[in-house]
């Protein structure tokens, strides 16, 4: 089963430390064949639902290993492992932020792309604020939602807004992608601009609409373990199952192109 991660919030900028997960959870084993106890994974939030059914899989693969994860803002989660909340993953929803935690000599080996998305206009069922494209979200009326320009999705609207010479002007920024989709779910924004994988994950709650500068800001997730973590083993063991073929079929489904 995947339980939910152990964790508390402490001063400063959103740096997470974790309690309680336990010494008992951490494994030396000098193979992946023999990995044991927790495998902790620091991942985008566009790739909740994908991981969630990847660590069911896993876990049925490798009796007696949990699969414990920390789902948020890529940008987040980067500036929490880089100020020491221990890891053994890290799968973000861009280069950059991986890249960043590379820099501080926190990444084991080179970091692989396993997928890629893009963006596309989230709206609430029956489209009630009859958005048709990208050019809307330059408009007063429409109530938008976006997300923040430092997260990836944020970063990825902001090009494909340059590219279409629109300004957008939202009602709300959000801290990441999940959050956006929320809005448009409960119906509090007119559109949004969320993951494709997104629109697909919230069923029949939205709508979603295509616009053709979404090719100018395709965003490729990369995974690595990571340098210090408590369980290096099961941490490779994980990456090198997200780059399989059972776990690819797992993303076509959920809507992600391969890289």
């Amino acid at each position: 089963m995947i339980r939910s991660l152990c964790a508390v919030a402490v001063a400063g900028a959103a740096a997470l430390t974790l309690v309680g997960c336990g010494a008992d959870d951490k494994t030396a084993p000098t193979g992946t064949d023999q990995i044991g106890g927790t495998v902790t994974v620091f991942a985008a939030a566009s790739l909740t639902e994908t991981f969630t059914e990847l660590g069911k899989q896993f876990e049925a693969a490798h009796p007696g290993v949990k699969v414990v994860y920390s789902f948020g803002a890529s940008s987040a989660l980067a500036e929490q492992i880089n100020q020491g909340a221990p890891a053994d993953v890290f799968a973000s929803a861009a280069p950059k932020n991986m890249q960043q935690v590379k820099d501080k000599g926190e990444v084991t080996g080179t970091p692989v792309t396993f997928v890629r998305n893009r963006l596309e206009i989230a709206v609430p069922k029956g489209n009630p604020g009859h958005i048709t494209g990208l050019a809307d979200f330059g408009k007063a009326e429409p109530k938008i939602a976006l997300c923040a320009e430092q997260v990836p999705c944020g970063a990825a609207a902001k090009t494909v807004f340059e590219a279409a010479g629109v300004t957008p002007q939202p009602d709300t920024r959000e801290a990441d992608v999940k959050a956006v989709l929320t809005k448009v779910k409960l119906g509090e924004v007119d559109a949004a601009l969320v993951y494709r994988t997104d629109v697909l994950s919230a069923g029949d709650q939205v709508e979603g609409i295509d616009f053709a500068e979404a090719g100018k800001a395709i965003n490729d997730y990369p995974v690595a373990p990571l340098a210090h973590a408590p369980n290096a083993a099961a941490a490779v063991a994980f990456v090198d199952f997200v780059k399989s073929a059972q776990a690819r079929a797992v993303f076509t489904k959920a809507g992600f192109d391969a890289p």
